[in-house]
């Protein structure tokens, strides 16, 4: 089977993007600060957590046009089990600024390394699948840059002027990394006008130190505040994984600090463990536990809340997107929106 690349107009195999890894065909490791851990026992997956392998024609339709430009998604990288249903619809969420990340965090599936230099021709590509795509709604993430002097935040900036340029109709939704120790970062990617600003706390405080080692809890915190206070009617949002270990008054308090931050929008879903050297799965979390803290939260104010076990911050972005639109519109005294 052969596809179209859009960008030079050559003809190209298709990859199968979620199993390919180019580490894999280079010999190089993806987690070499993971190899030496013993393997993590593993927990047997519920019923409820089970997925449709990805294939349909729809699906390999969307693989070709991503590769055929040579984007990343954060679908394949971060080992989404949401890729089939959202490939079929023609959704995907791209991770800018390359594959490698300089963090190393215990729950995370994108390889760890010293990344390539930057790709002046990204945003370009970026904004051209979003306009293939026919994208009503584009997430645009990233891999940590702790390399760069401002963390990314620049290509940030350039991403969103080209999409806004060339689909002006799109919304757009930024999940960024928490630019730590980069000062001006954050200002030069809300200046650029996104329509939400997402950073995902990922978990309690104190699980940091073996989840996120790289990052530090108030930071990212205040960096969500600082969102808001730069761009008072941007929406904001973060997420959180359960079953890292964390307890119920941890996720309560959580929930707290990001009101008090004014995070207007809270995903909650199950964490599941890449491979066993990762952080293991401490406990699956049932539906009907997420049903309940989904209460809890909107109790607490958030204006919109997505929890379910296969919930993850761009699964159903765009719908989401619009019924916080239509909230803010109506009004509605759901929270601050």
């Amino acid at each position: 089977m052969l596809m179209m690349n859009l960008k030079a107009g050559r003809q190209l195999p298709v990859i199968d993007l979620l199993n390919d890894d180019p580490r894999k065909r280079t010999g190089a490791a993806r987690h070499p600060e993971k190899a030496s851990r013993p393997e993590q026992p593993a927990l047997t997956k519920p019923p409820w957590l089970r997925v449709k392998a990805p294939g349909s024609a729809l699906w390999r339709e969307t693989s070709a046009l991503l590769s055929g430009v040579g984007l990343t998604t954060v679908c394949q990288e971060a080992a989404c089990p949401n890729i089939g249903s959202c490939w079929e619809q023609k959704h995907a969420s791209f991770m800018i600024m390359g594959d490698v990340c300089t963090r190393a965090c215990g729950f995370c599936n994108v390889a760890t390394g010293q990344p390539r230099p930057l790709d002046p021709s990204e945003p370009g590509r970026v904004a051209q699948a979003t306009r293939a795509l026919g994208l009503s709604h584009v997430v645009v993430t990233s891999v940590d840059r702790d390399d760069l002097p401002d963390g990314g935040a620049n290509h940030f900036a350039e991403t969103i002027r080209a999409i806004q340029e060339a689909c002006p109709q799109t919304s757009i939704e930024i999940l960024t990394p928490d630019f730590l120790k980069k000062p001006g970062a954050l200002e030069t990617v809300i200046a650029a006008g996104p329509d939400v600003f997402n950073h995902n706390l990922e978990t309690v405080p104190s699980l940091y130190v073996t989840v996120r080692p790289g990052a530090r809890y108030f930071h990212s915190l205040r960096l969500l505040q600082r969102g808001k206070e730069l761009k008072p009617d941007i929406f904001t949002k973060s997420g959180l994984m359960l079953g890292l270990g964390e307890t119920r008054n941890e996720v309560m308090q959580v929930m707290d600090d990001l009101r008090v931050a004014g995070v207007d929008f809270l995903t909650l879903g199950q964490y599941l463990a890449p491979t066993r050297r990762h952080h293991p799965v401490e406990r699956f979390a049932p539906p009907e536990e997420f049903d309940a803290w989904r209460e809890m939260a909107l109790a607490k104010g958030f204006a919109y809340v997505a929890a379910s076990p296969l919930t993850r911050s761009s699964h159903h972005a765009g719908e989401d997107y619009l019924r916080l639109k239509s909230l803010r519109a109506s009004r509605r005294p759901a929270g601050d929106v």
